[in-house]
């Protein structure tokens, strides 16, 4: 099936059975899910996440439990600003600057950026985990987003200035309705999962498909580079 397809169907899907979850309707975003913090816990279970110190999470409201918990146990989370539009386009937020009663609003969308310091790619660390938000996503770690492309434009930043690497575990979670088997292979620039967790299960991918390496510019336009001056800077360097 086509990518929207999938998407259509299964945020039709999370909504028709009644296990959506605030912001709605589903439609066009990283659908939130009954029991999402189930499926943080369950990821906080595996052994990549226990060994983490530093995680790039995405923003959605879905991973909101896992911003959360990564806090609580001291670990630093990354976000990226809303569609990289700065050159700082990176929120750390590190567990020791933040008080007990901030941690649960600091990892929110609506006040990262009044607890979080904004960073440039230069100053991120090697990154341990990084937990992405889907729209559904196979067992063998087939991808699909909300289709505007930022997750992957984020890994292929970090991927591009080495903080993160073959090695570094990819995660999602999301509801059993949104694993699917008939999704089409990854495109060359989409980033496979290797842990996909659900409330119920946690997937272990041993996915077969690469991993993309660094920006693959053929598929950006000079309208978005423009409208991202960390892609600007990038673009700058490797014309040198």
């Amino acid at each position: 099936m086509e990518k929207q397809a999938i998407r259509e169907r299964v945020w039709d899907a999370l909504e028709s059975s009644g296990e959506a979850r605030f912001p709605f309707p589903p439609h066009g975003r990283i659908p939130n899910f009954a029991d999402a913090r189930v499926a943080a816990d369950r990821l906080a279970e595996t052994p990549e996440w226990e060994s983490a110190t530093t995680i790039k999470a995405n923003p959605d409201a879905p991973q909101l439990p896992i911003r959360r918990r990564a806090l609580r146990e001291g670990k630093t989370v990354y976000m990226a600003v809303p569609r990289l539009r700065d050159e700082n386009c990176f929120y750390e937020l590190d567990p020791a600057a933040l008080d007990d009663d901030e941690l649960d609003s600091a990892p929110t969308v609506s006040h990262v950026a009044t607890y979080a310091e904004q960073v440039g790619p230069d100053r991120l660390p090697d990154i341990d985990l990084v937990v992405s938000g889907s729209v559904a996503v196979t067992e063998r770690g087939a991808r699909i987003g909300k289709g505007e492309g930022f997750s992957d434009l984020e890994y292929a930043i970090l991927d591009g200035i080495g903080a993160v690497s073959d090695e570094t575990t990819i995660a999602t979670t999301v509801h059993e309705l949104q694993v699917c088997d008939d999704a089409p292979d990854p495109d060359a620039h989409d980033v496979p999962m290797d842990l996909v967790v659900t409330p119920e299960r946690t997937v272990r991918t041993e996915t077969p498909y690469s991993r993309p390496h660094g920006i693959d510019w053929d598929v950006l336009s000079d309208e978005q580079v423009e409208e991202m001056p960390v892609l600007q800077r990038l673009s700058e360097t490797r014309t040198q």
